[in-house]
């Protein structure tokens, strides 16, 4: 990492992006005393409330995201996410006691989290090496008793005692797999709107309109330093430090991730349970876990899911394949960038075809009481997550240019640490702890030859990814046709 002394706790910070790393840092950057902390984005959160369906189009705009401190031989989150757990519960606690802590629009019965589980499955007669790591490395830890295979006796006992028997078999077939049970379900909207809520209540400002919230470019002085941000009303920003935490949007922002990290999409449905329906039940968060299916089998898997919401949503998402909107810039690089249903000039009501063909057979094969009853897809969406090569995050100062950092790359895994990644970020920008794993992990860094990494790059507009290469469809195509 560049040296770079740290702001003073009362020099100007400026973060761009109200997302799940902007909220965090905010929080953690006030909590450590700084007094002059910043959020823009574009999109007016305290209106929208964090919805999807109300023109919402960031990756932490959502309903749900999985817990999970399954992370195979990558212990360094396993133990990141013990620290997120209790903060998540800390949260818990400041809900249930009500008053000041309590964002407008909700209440103390509110949570942010549910401790329903998150169960592995596999078609597969043995369970993935991931998995069998993800067991031994949190017996290690001393986790041991959470990670539950689900045809061993001992661990079906457990589960039992622990309340999680119909967790560990949670689809019409029988399926082998791991149940986390420190895991669960990130009530995604709620839990964005008591942080920004949270980083208010400790003084930090938030300028969230489609004008002026909107970062338009970065201002730099005579020696190159970055000192602010110039957003779409033309008003200048002074700041002794920027972080870009924009998700999906970050790569087109901050061009110096190329070869680093790209945005790719991953697609969504949403199956809507009517109110009468005995399968509000069924897939109720205290009967059913988070899961995920062949999450890393390629195309024909990477598929995970959750339990119907209050409002009876049930949610699944494919990343088997990480579609890509190439786009050339103003420099003559393409680079992919997100279109949704809200993109400003554009719509995208269609999500890739092999991602509709993948989720519809795994409905008939293994949730077949959705089509018995009629039920069928209700909305679809790409969300658009920003990826490194190798999946893990980029939290570094940017190479050359003082002033400026990133807190990106999320990768598709980054929400669970909503309470605790800012501390990181502020770590790092302080130039503390630099020789933990996790931060050697999120450094700027490049792939090496012959390095072999789990996401292909910037293949641009040629790459089968791409969407303008790929048959897009509507949620109301035929079945047949799929």
């Amino acid at each position: 990492m560049t040296a770079i002394s740290p702001p003073s706790k009362t020099d100007p910070v400026v973060i761009v992006g109200a997302g799940i790393f902007g909220l965090s840092t905010a929080i953690h950057l006030a909590q450590r005393g700084y007094t002059k902390v910043t959020v823009f984005d574009r999109q007016p959160y305290e209106k929208t409330l964090y919805s999807y369906t109300e023109g919402c189009d960031a990756a932490s705009a959502d309903i749900n995201k999985i817990i999970r401190s399954a992370y195979g031989s990558q212990t360094e989150y396993q133990e990141l996410t013990a620290e997120a757990l209790k903060i998540w519960n800390a949260w818990h606690e400041e809900l249930r006691l009500g008053g000041a802590a309590v964002p407008p629009g909700m209440t103390s019965d509110d949570v942010v989290w549910i401790n329903n589980g998150n169960i592995s499955l596999t078609d597969a007669d043995t369970l993935p090496g991931f998995e069998r790591d993800t067991v031994q490395g949190m017996e290690a830890a001393g986790h041991r008793g959470t990670q539950l295979i689900n045809n061993e006796e001992d661990h079906l006992r457990l589960a039992e005692e622990k309340g999680f028997a119909e967790a560990m078999q949670p689809f019409s077939k029988k399926l082998l797999g791991v149940l986390d049970t420190t895991g669960g379900t990130a009530i995604a909207d709620k839990a964005c709107r008591f942080a920004l809520h949270k980083a208010k209540s400790l003084g930090v400002q938030f300028v969230l309109d489609p004008k002026a919230g909107r970062f338009k470019s970065t201002i730099e002085d005579a020696s190159g330093k970055v000192t602010g941000i110039r957003t779409a009303d033309g008003k200048f920003h002074a700041a002794a430090m920027t972080i870009v935490a924009c998700g999906g949007w970050t790569p087109t922002l901050v061009p110096d991730l190329d070869g680093l990290a790209e945005t790719t999409a991953g697609s969504v449905v949403i199956l809507k349970l009517p109110e009468s329906s005995p399968l509000r039940k069924r897939f109720s968060a205290s009967r059913f876990p988070a899961w995920t299916f062949k999450i890393r089998d390629g195309a024909e898997g990477g598929l995970y899911g959750f339990p119907a919401d209050e409002n009876g949503h049930l949610k699944i998402g494919y990343r088997g394949t990480k579609y890509t909107n190439p786009r050339a810039q103003a420099d003559g690089v393409e680079r992919s960038e997100p279109i949704t249903r809200w993109t400003e000039g554009e719509s995208l009501k269609k999500i890739p075809e092999q991602a509709l063909t993948v989720i519809r057979k795994f409905l008939d094969d293994y949730l077949p009481e959705l089509g018995a009853e009629g039920i069928d897809i209700w909305l679809t969406r790409l969300c658009w997550y920003n990826d490194s090569y190798d999946n893990h995050y980029v939290i570094d100062r940017v190479q050359g240019k003082k002033g400026l950092m990133v807190a990106t790359a999320g990768s598709g895994h980054a929400f669970k640490y909503l309470p605790n990644i800012g501390s990181w970020v502020v770590d790092i920008m302080e130039g503390v702890g630099l020789d933990r794993p996790a931060v050697k992990a999120w450094q700027w860094r490049e792939k090496k030859a012959g390095e072999t990494a789990p996401n292909k790059l910037m293949e641009g507009s040629r790459s089968r990814k791409a969407l303008g290469n790929v048959p897009l469809v509507s949620v109301d195509a035929p079945k047949e046709r799929l």
